[in-house]
């Protein structure tokens, strides 16, 4: 089991949801961290049943518990699969001052229902694929191309696409439709086919809606599922407009894991070199830098910056506090990063970074008052994890 770097501090009586896509180790985390909690599974369909049919056995149950044992919080795992527990929750939270963590993969289902969400009650956490810091050993070209749910980046060459098959088959099209979120399954198998392609780009959801025979607003929501399923982050555009005319409206949408995004695109990396790895390298790093922020509980939005004419930057932490720009070649020069200066002379206090597969770090003194640092990935991710980046 790998040593994962979410860390749940909650102070006595408090409950949280911990929220991850399936397979990505919440599970197998919990049952090694709480080792002596009541733990309810609602994966397993006789548990499920169970407390669909009659909800207030839970409180029965916990009720009957023995004081010690309430000592620890009581695990409920894929919450979302029966939203009345919460209302049990609540009371047992209420009335007993017992303590939860209510695992799952999908808010959805509770937020549509108009379910009791605990009214604050509780924390949020979300859980990640692996990271660099959590992976001994870590092999970039293996992140790329099996991606980083943990049974598919331990899987063998050999095996890989199958466990990437079935992923996709059994839970973003079955398992989607047996939770009642698609009724139009065809054209969501359609829709997903896209998002592979169109993986990190500027969404256009007039033309996805006309490659899937669907129409714009039914676009716009299964992008929401994707993300409500925890299978998909927006980036919006950083707003704030000093000189150039910018893109303020287009967001872009990256999968939560590369490797599944790379499976729908039909896309193969056998180098790290070229558009596809490119492209995959920047998903990659999105990544990394989503979990750090959210596992490190920093309170900073990730965007991007387009400008009309063209001139990008990959990523925009906080109010312009770190501009980064991702590449994927050995070596990297000044003429590569027009976006990065164009944004840096707008913004002048943004401490510039460029992530790239350069051999050694190196500063790019661009002119008396910017200086652009130039990170090898692996230097970069070192000391992202290490708090010396955010």
């Amino acid at each position: 089991m790998y040593t994962r770097k979410l860390q749940i501090k909650l102070p006595p009586k408090q409950s949280t949801f911990l929220w991850g896509a399936r397979q990505t180790g919440k599970s197998s985390f919990l049952k090694a961290h709480y080792p002596q909690s009541i733990y309810y599974d609602l994966l397993d369909t006789h548990e499920m049943l169970r407390l669909t049919k009659s909800p207030y056995l839970l409180r029965e149950e916990i009720l009957s518990m023995d004081r010690k044992i309430l000592k620890h919080p009581i695990i409920i795992d894929e919450v979302q699969k029966v939203p009345e527990l919460l209302n049990e929750v609540h009371w047992l939270i209420e009335n007993m001052s017992a303590q939860f963590i209510l695992c799952g993969s999908s808010a959805r289902k509770l937020k549509t229902q108009a379910t009791n969400l605990l009214g604050g009650r509780a924390w949020q956490y979300h859980f990640y694929p692996l990271t660099f810091a959590e992976i001994p050993d870590f092999d970039l070209l293996k992140a790329l191309q099996h991606g980083l749910i943990p049974n598919h980046y331990l899987s063998k060459p050999a095996f890989i696409v199958g466990h990437l098959q079935a992923y996709v088959d059994v839970y973003l099209t079955d398992e989607i439709r047996n939770e009642g979120l698609v009724r139009n399954l065809p054209g969501f198998a359609r829709f997903l086919d896209v998002v592979g392609l169109t993986n990190g780009d500027m969404i256009n959801a007039s033309n996805i809606a006309r490659d899937c025979g669907i129409d714009r607003a039914t676009v716009q929501g299964f992008y929401q599922i994707l993300v409500d399923t925890l299978l998909g982050y927006h980036v919006y555009p950083f707003r704030k407009k000093i000189k150039r005319d910018i893109i303020t409206a287009m967001p872009k949408f990256y999968l939560f894991d590369v490797g599944v995004a790379n499976y729908l695109a039909h896309q193969t990396i056998t180098v790290l070199k070229g558009a596809v790895a490119g492209k995959s390298f920047e998903h990659y790093i999105f990544m990394e830098l989503t979990a750090y922020i959210s596992i490190s509980r920093k309170r900073y939005e990730i965007t991007y910056w387009r400008t009309k004419t063209g001139l990008e930057v990959d990523f925009i932490i906080g109010n312009a506090k770190i501009a980064i720009e991702i590449k994927s070649s050995a070596q990297v020069h000044q003429e590569d990063l027009k976006g990065l200066i164009a944004f840096c002379e707008e913004h002048p206090q943004t401490k510039a970074i460029v992530v790239s597969q350069d051999k050694q770090p190196r500063r790019l003194k661009v002119n008396e008052q910017l200086e652009i640092l130039i990170l090898p990935w692996k230097n970069f991710l070192e000391k992202l994890w290490q708090g010396n980046v955010i």
